[in-house]
């Protein structure tokens, strides 16, 4: 299962926001720094409303979402590249992960303390990039001096790598994070065995005030602190800023559906912004959802982006994959408009696919197969 790391400078309300995420007390939320010493860990379903649209088609027994894992990672400070704070140990932590998810605060609050005085998210998203690359500098200087001798000695691995390397640390010296370097595909999947942490895919969550939730989600740009963060995130990286009031969401997490519904609906907000959080991290990780529906349950798998027919048969199990005949495949879009498959059927929409259909978010599938071989 895939990981996204929730991290932040102390007291931007990340332990908040993975309670709220997760839906424990798992994390300790305090008002004094490194609150959060070892990583805490979730299982998170990814909210996916087209489950109950199915079962009501199919009458399904039971719904079963598919799911990410999110992480609470110690806070950072200024030269954790250097060891100082949780440094090292923060590192490690985010080098474990495959996204993300940095936690900026976007809220005035004389009451909470901030580690470096006046509120200024875009500050702080630079003082945690600049770690980052730190540390990406001293391994990849680290690598590099490893593999010289070996280059030199005409071994073809390290001395691609050595390339690699003087191409990159440059890039890494301008204060640029990995991510935005342009690489071949080829030069890109040696890159990914260097672990770098600027080269992970980030999401921010800009935590704004509880009374500031409603006007900030309705139009992000209204709110100056969001609206920096978001100028940004698209100039530096093309990432993504997802709107939350962590302590809202923390409080949803103890009501039911119909209770967090009523609550958000009082607020003005039409959705959570942890949903919507947990959607753009999932899409961020590169991760699709193909459905599978009937009598017993209706269920989301979770594939990658591109994945064949075959492959995605194989998300239910091996033998699917292995003995592939044709999926048939109809989308959820079309299946919910007519009402049934037969109708999609008699429609044209519901279609028989062969090995090299390439699966989309959101094709109910059912797949044909043969292990007698």
């Amino acid at each position: 299962m895939l990981k996204a790391g929730i991290v932040g400078l102390p007291n931007v309300g990340k332990s908040t926001l993975f309670n709220a995420v997760t839906r424990t007390r798992k994390a300790e939320a305090a008002n004094y720094p490194f609150c959060t010493i070892d990583p805490n860990v979730g299982i998170v379903s990814v909210p996916d409303p087209r489950l109950a649209a199915l079962a009501k088609i199919s009458n399904s027994q039971k719904l079963v979402p598919t799911a990410i894992e999110f992480v609470d990672i110690a806070g950072l400070v200024k030269g954790a590249s250097e060891g100082a704070g949780l440094g090292n140990q923060f590192l490690d932590n985010i080098r474990e992960t495959d996204a993300i998810v940095q936690v900026v605060r976007c809220f005035e609050n004389d009451d909470i303390i901030h580690e470096l005085g006046a509120v200024d998210p875009v500050r702080d998203i630079e003082i945690i990039n600049a770690e980052l690359i730190l540390a990406d500098i001293a391994s990849l200087e680290k690598r590099r001096a490893s593999r010289e001798k070996k280059a030199k000695g005409g071994d073809k691995e390290s001395k691609k790598e050595v390339e690699l390397i003087d191409i990159i640390l440059p890039h890494l010296n301008e204060g640029k994070p990995a991510l935005t370097l342009q690489l071949s595909d080829d030069d890109a999947a040696i890159v990914r065995d260097f672990f770098l942490l600027s080269m992970k895919r980030t999401i921010y969550a800009c935590n704004v005030a509880e009374d500031e939730i409603a006007a900030a989600t309705e139009n992000p740009d209204s709110h100056p602190l969001v609206a920096k963060v978001r100028k940004f995130a698209a100039e530096h990286s093309g990432s993504e800023a997802v709107v939350i009031s962590a302590r809202i969401e923390e409080e949803l997490s103890e009501l039911s559906p119909e209770e967090a519904a009523e609550f958000l609906a009082d607020m003005g907000v039409s959705d959570s912004g942890v949903s919507a959080l947990i959607r753009a991290v999932y899409h961020l990780l590169g991760l699709r959802t193909y459905l599978t529906t009937g009598p017993q349950e209706s269920r989301a798998w979770t594939i990658r982006a591109g994945d064949k027919a075959p492959a995605a048969a194989g998300v239910i199990h091996t033998d699917f994959e292995r003995g592939f005949i044709a999926a048939e495949v109809v989308h959820f879009d079309d299946l919910i408009s007519l009402g049934s498959k037969n109708a999609c059927k008699e429609a044209g929409k519901l279609r028989i696919e062969g090995k090299e259909y390439t699966v989309k978010d959101g094709d109910v599938i059912e797949f044909r197969f043969n292990v007698s071989k």
